[in-house]
């Protein structure tokens, strides 16, 4: 079984399709992407800090002793509230969104209080409003996108937004060339494109239509949008892409 995966690593990196990643990825999703001939390279362009601010303490700890329904979009924004939890188990009814935000809420908050999961902020929103729920709070970075809040505003819905971290642009030069380049976020977009222009083979993905526009302001590249927003997902999808089209150094 070692000898047969230690080929495979062998062929793959022979035939190998190069990719920047602009977030970070788990390494089991770098092997196996390796192993199919994808070889990635992780450079990261943001930062986020929690907010250490006594105010926040003050809203995250008046959140906790509410039951009230509560919204997450990034497993940033549910680490930097379960800090704060101290033992309190809250009544919320929790919606979040992508696969990778729901396991972090389960681990830190548990399953019971999962009411809903979308793989986008339509489908979120749309979740939310069929629930009955007149009213949440929003748990966010400063940075966030401005599509769920928006539709939920236009159903009746009231969003209370708390700021828990915030996210930092670490704009650096690459160098190398590659086949093709992932964002996660239009915060790492802009921060990528303040010192590189991908030459005009690169192909560019991006996770979600709000990433892709932010891509469009700065690039005629092509590029491949993946609408949900998990990592797994987003990476067999650009596995894929090169696979069909049999791109190989």
């Amino acid at each position: 079984m070692r000898a047969a995966k230690q080929w495979l690593r062998k062929f793959a990196m022979q035939n190998s399709v190069s990719i920047l990643s602009t977030g970070k990825l788990n390494a089991e999703l770098v092997e196996q992407a390796g192993l199919k001939g994808v070889v990635i390279d992780t450079i990261s362009f943001i930062e986020t800090q929690v907010i250490q601010s006594v105010e926040v303490q003050q809203e995250i700890e008046q959140a906790l002793m509410l039951t009230t329904a509560v919204v997450f979009t990034s497993v940033k924004a549910v680490e930097a509230v379960a800090e704060e939890l101290k033992g309190h188990r809250p009544g919320w009814e929790i919606f979040c969104i992508g696969h990778a935000t729901r396991q972090a809420v389960e681990k830190n908050f548990g399953k019971h209080l999962v009411s809903g999961i979308a793989e986008n902020a339509s489908a979120l929103a749309k979740t939310i409003v069929e629930s009955g729920a007149d009213e949440v709070i929003f748990f966010c970075g400063d940075k966030r996108r401005d599509e769920l809040p928006d539709l939920l505003h236009e159903h009746g819905v009231e969003v209370n937004e708390i700021t828990v971290y915030h996210t930092a642009a670490i704009p650096q030069k690459v160098e190398k060339k590659y086949n093709g380049i992932l964002f996660f976020s239009p915060s790492a977009v802009k921060s990528f494109f303040q010192k590189n222009k991908p030459n005009g083979q690169t192909v560019l993905f991006a996770i979600g239509k709000t990433t892709a526009n932010e891509i469009k302001n700065f690039s005629e590249n092509k590029i491949v949008i993946s609408e949900e927003p998990d990592k797994r997902k987003f990476l067999e999808k650009v596995i894929s892409y090169f696979e069909t089209r049999s791109i190989h150094h």
